[in-house]
C-alpha cells in the first residue's frame, strides 16, 4: 500500500528516462519506476513485500542491482542493511540513490553510511513527517557482506547480511534456549528427527541442530536471514534446508517432530504480537501428535497462556530475568 514516504520518494526522483532503475523494499514504487526504464530490478527483503511484485522483475540476489542508474528505496532501519544496499547499487558512474523514511526512524548515522559510498549526500525538506536522503557520485567501494563470525565456545560459525536480525552475534535468549535443548533445563532436552528452526535469523540455532545430527529445516520471512543461514551452513559443512517465506505455507499437516523458535515481538518499529500468535496457530497444525514447540521470548510477555490455549500443555523449561524458554506438547 502506497503511503506518504513512497509519494515523497517519487516526487524527489528525476522524471527523465534512465538506463536502469533499482527498487529496494518499496513495492509501491515499481509502477512508477517502469515509466522511467524498461530495465527495472526489484529487491525486497521481506517475502510479503516481494509478493506484491511481478516475479519477472524480482532479482535473485541484491548483487543484481549493480549498474542501475537510479535507486529508489525505503530506508532500512538497520545501518548494516543500508551499507550493503549502498555498496550493491554501485557500478554506473551516474547512479543516484534516493531513500525515504518517516523522520522519527531516521538519524544522522544514515548520512554517514551513505557518505562511505557516495561523494555527496543531502536531505529533502520534511513533508508529512517523512524525509528523503539523496546520494550521488558513487565511490565504487565493494560490499563486504555477508560477514561471518566463528563462535568457538559453541563450535560453529554464523553469517549475516546487512538486514539479518542480530548480525553475527548470538543473543542471550538464543544461548538460554540452546542450553535447554541440550538438556540443561527443567524438562529434558530435544529428542526429534525433523526439526524446523522457525525465524532462523543468522542460523545459529540451525547450525547447533545440524551439528547434532537432526534433519534441519529453516524458515524466515527475511531474505537476508535465509541467505545468511545458507552461507553459515556452507561455512560449517552442514546441511540445512532454508526457505524464504511467511508462516508455514508449504509445510504439510503433522509433518514435523519439533519446532524451535525465537518469535518476533515487533513489526517494523512498532510492537505487534499478531505474527507471533499466528505462528503459534501454525505450529499446532504442522507438528505431529506429541510433537514439541520450543520457544524463547522476553519474560514479561504473556505468551505461556497463549501457548496453552493455541498449541497445548506448556511448561517453563528455563527462565531468567530477561528471557523465558517454554516447551509445548501437542496433544
Amino acid at each position: 500500500m502506497r503511503d506518504a514516504v513512497d509519494d515523497l520518494i517519487w516526487d524527489e526522483a528525476p522524471k527523465e528516462p534512465t538506463a536502469a532503475v533499482g527498487v529496494l523494499d518499496a513495492p509501491a514504487l515499481v509502477a512508477d519506476a517502469l515509466t522511467l526504464s524498461d530495465d527495472v530490478r526489484v529487491f525486497c527483503d521481506d517475502w510479503r513485500d516481494a509478493q506484491q511484485v511481478d516475479p519477472a522483475l524480482l532479482v535473485e540476489h541484491p548483487e543484481d542491482l549493480g549498474g542501475v542508474t537510479l535507486a529508489l528505496a525505503r530506508l532500512p532501519k538497520s545501518l548494516g542493511a543500508l551499507d550493503e544496499h549502498a555498496a550493491l547499487v554501485q557500478g554506473a558512474q551516474d547512479v543516484t540513490y534516493l531513500g525515504g523514511a518517516r523522520i522519527r526512524n531516521m538519524n544522522r548515522s544514515m548520512n554517514e553510511v551513505l557518505g562511505k559510498h557516495f561523494a555527496a549526500v543531502s536531505a529533502s525538506l520534511g513533508r508529512s513527517k517523512s524525509r528523503v536522503l539523496r546520494a550521488w557520485g558513487p565511490e565504487g567501494a565493494e560490499s563486504d557482506w555477508p560477514k561471518v563470525r566463528s563462535h568457538e565456545d559453541l563450535g560453529f560459525a554464523v553469517a549475516a547480511h546487512g538486514a539479518t536480525f542480530g548480525g553475527t552475534k548470538i543473543d542471550p535468549g538464543t544461548r538460554l534456549m540452546l542450553g535447554v535443548l541440550k538438556g540443561g533445563g527443567r524438562t529434558g532436552g530435544l529428542e526429534a528427527e525433523d526439526v524446523l528452526d522457525w525465524g532462523c535469523g543468522n542460523g545459529s540455532v540451525s547450525m547447533w541442530l545440524a551439528a547434532r545430527g537432526h534433519r534441519v529445516l529453516a524458515r524466515d520471512v527475511s531474505w537476508s536471514a535465509v541467505a545468511a543461514t545458507a552461507v553459515a551452513a556452507e561455512v560449517n559443512g552442514l546441511t540445512v534446508d532454508a526457505t524464504w517465506g511467511s508462516g508455514l505455507d508449504g509445510y504439510a499437516d503433522g509433518s514435523l517432530d519439533a519446532i524451535v523458535t525465537n518469535p518476533p515481538f515487533h513489526l517494523g518499529v512498532a510492537k505487534d504480537s499478531s505474527d507471533t500468535l499466528e505462528m503459534f496457530d501454525g505450529a499446532r497444525r504442522v507438528l505431529r501428535r506429541g510433537g514439541k514447540l520450543w520457544c524463547v521470548f522476553n519474560s514479561h510477555l504473556p505468551y505461556r497462556k497463549e501457548l496453552n490455549v493455541r498449541v497445548g500443555r506448556t511448561q517453563i523449561a528455563a527462565q531468567d530475568p530477561r528471557y523465558t524458554v517454554t516447551v509445548t506438547t501437542v496433544a
